[in-house]
């Protein structure tokens, strides 16, 4: 004898999945994405602790750019460890970009209070050389408040991985001084025909006084802020 088929009922009936609504979706999917870049940048970090990096997002930023113009931008860049580049150039750095470097874990909320303030431009005049090393490979020089939020929370993380002296030396071997010139032993070279070991204080103080714009400012025309430098060198014990 042949069964009848099961009629449906609503107590039977296969539950359905409630869609989540397009907001819940579009979070979801930005937390991931900000979590699998944090990921990313300790890995490259830790692997940075050891290593010398291979370029950083800001020359390949300038090199895209050149590319779309037509142009090819040949990038100057030779790593050199700290005991290679001159001590003047080192402490020269410091005072022009980051005065309680080693003072603080990565932000400098009294600089940052500082630059707001007086009115300055907050995106930049509050940045510590942790930030700004974390720009360089991170990030583009376009200037945005989720590049700076994104600054906020990395560079304390290199903070945790990176030694002080290690993420100096990343700095200085990293930062523009100029289109298509990297780092300090570029630089010194480029600027004045001799390797960065040989940098004397008025030379690291007109180089130091570059890095704010460096695409404009040339080490020879620095005489006011060179001075400047130096007086904070002389300020700090160096």
């Amino acid at each position: 004898m042949a069964h009848s088929a099961r009629p449906t009922t609503p107590d039977n009936k296969v539950p359905q999945r409630k869609k989540r609504p397009l907001w819940a979706r579009f979070l979801r999917w930005g937390l991931l994405v900000f979590a699998g870049f944090h990921v990313y940048c300790v890995l490259v970090l830790v692997y940075l602790r050891f290593l010398p990096p291979a370029f950083s997002m800001v020359q390949l930023q300038h090199r895209v750019e050149a590319a779309f113009e037509g142009e090819w931008l040949e990038v100057r860049m030779l790593y050199r460890p700290m005991t290679a580049i001159s001590s003047h150039l080192q402490h020269a750095v410091v005072a022009a970009e980051d005065t309680r470097f080693f003072e603080h874990d990565g932000i400098d909320f009294d600089a940052l209070e500082q630059a707001m303030s007086e009115k300055r431009n907050s995106l930049r005049g509050g940045s510590t050389i942790t930030q700004q090393l974390v720009k360089n490979l991170f990030f583009t020089t376009h200037r945005s408040y989720l590049r700076k939020a994104m600054e906020f929370t990395i560079a304390p993380l290199a903070e945790l991985i990176l030694p002080k002296d290690r993420i100096l030396e990343l700095y200085i071997n990293v930062v523009e001084w100029g289109k298509g010139v990297y780092g300090a032993e570029a630089a010194a070279r480029y600027h004045y025909h001799i390797p960065s070991s040989k940098i004397n204080r008025n030379q690291a103080s007109r180089l130091a006084a570059c890095l704010p714009a460096p695409l404009t400012r040339k080490p020879q025309a620095m005489n006011r802020y060179s001075r400047i430098i130096q007086k904070r060198m002389r300020a700090m014990g160096y």
